[in-house]
């Protein structure tokens, strides 16, 4: 009988669940059988991706921003006790399905009450570091705190010095056994035709995705090239429109976008951080508005023009003349490293 796996991504834009893919692929592969566990847009984007596996609804954090990115902190502190509630009840829920499906090991990426005492659990994040302005030593000692309660951490990263994620995921005191698995994607680069000039992907929590997306479509709407335009918006049934020469799309399935992105000289995007490991996987091109007031993307962006890799400016700030810049850069690139899940996965045969 294969083992199961419990699998849960965080609901936080889609980066989170699709960084998951290339783990549920590997643990198939590797011949166990996961349990797949969200809530929201995170869960029905794995639903899409993996119609045939075990999936399970997990109590939903809601969290949400503020309009104005200068009271990101403020709404997260105001929002503290519905989450902290939605974490022991997602606590209660891990026990129950724990028992129910025989799990075996738990993958939680950065579902905090996602483990359990009884099997080996381990934990996602490329935030050992957690940015916060003035309180970054507190929400750090406090995400730290949390993840000393797994085995295991798992950073999507490579060691060196030469990596994605800069201090996000580079500490020089950490207390758990910390892996570094590289950079996961779950797209291949492979050689196409470049037929799109210019490729949108939008995610992550409103309003901030539509507020973005009002922009963007407004800039874009004399743009004399083709533009691919992805909204980043989980619905039942794919939607397609076009607008003189934007093809605009609600969302799009690991294949079509692994196929759109390949087929794109420029991408326009969030800073997240899935999203710069897809991107750097497919040696692109891009421009990066951070989320306003999502400090870590915003040091992302900065430190990946600082260090000539792309351009970036702030969503108030941007207009569709500043996508000149992105010749100047050298572009992303990825990482000549290959995830040994073999071994990592070695922790669900010890125990």
């Amino acid at each position: 009988m294969k083992k199961r796996i419990l699998i849960a991504s965080l609901n936080w834009g889609l980066g989170h669940a699709t960084r998951c893919i290339p783990i549920i692929d590997a643990l198939l592969a590797h011949g166990f059988e996961p349990i797949i566990a969200s809530d929201g847009f995170a869960l029905s984007l794995l639903q899409k991706e993996f119609p045939n596996l075990l999936s399970i609804e997990l109590p939903a954090y809601n969290i949400t921003y503020a309009k104005n990115g200068a009271h990101f902190k403020l709404k997260l502190l105001k929002d503290s006790p519905k989450v902290l509630k939605a974490i022991n009840s997602e606590k209660e829920t891990v026990k129950e399905i724990i028992e129910t499906y025989n799990i075996q090991g738990i993958i939680s990426d950065n579902r905090l009450g996602v483990r359990s005492k009884k099997v080996p659990s381990i934990f996602i994040t490329h935030q050992l570091n957690v940015l916060s302005g003035n309180t970054t030593w507190l929400s750090t000692k406090m995400h730290q705190k949390i993840i000393k309660k797994f085995d295991v951490c798992w950073v999507p990263d490579v060691k060196g010095s030469t990596n994605l994620s800069g201090k996000l995921s580079h500490t020089h005191v950490f207390e758990i056994p910390t892996e570094y698995i590289g950079p996961l994607s779950r797209l291949e680069l492979k050689p196409k035709t470049i037929t799109n000039n210019l490729l949108v992907l939008l995610s992550g929590p409103e309003p901030q995705r539509t507020l973005l997306e009002e922009k963007l479509l407004l800039e874009l709407k004399n743009y004399p090239k083709k533009v691919v335009f992805v909204k980043g918006v989980l619905e039942k049934e794919q939607t397609i429109q076009t607008m003189g020469n934007l093809t605009i799309y609600n969302f799009m399935t690991s294949s079509l976008l692994e196929k759109t992105i390949n087929e794109s000289e420029f991408i326009i995007s969030r800073s997240g951080y899935t999203t710069i490991m897809d991107l750097a996987k497919l040696n692109k091109k891009a421009f990066f508005i951070p989320t306003p007031g999502q400090y870590e993307q915003e040091y992302l962006a900065k430190r990946l023009t600082e260090l000539e890799f792309a351009p970036s400016c702030s969503q108030e700030t941007f207009t569709i003349s500043q996508l000149e810049k992105i010749n100047n850069f050298k572009g992303l690139s990825s990482f000549h490293f290959k995830t040994d899940f073999k071994r990592l996965f070695s922790l669900f045969e010890s125990k």
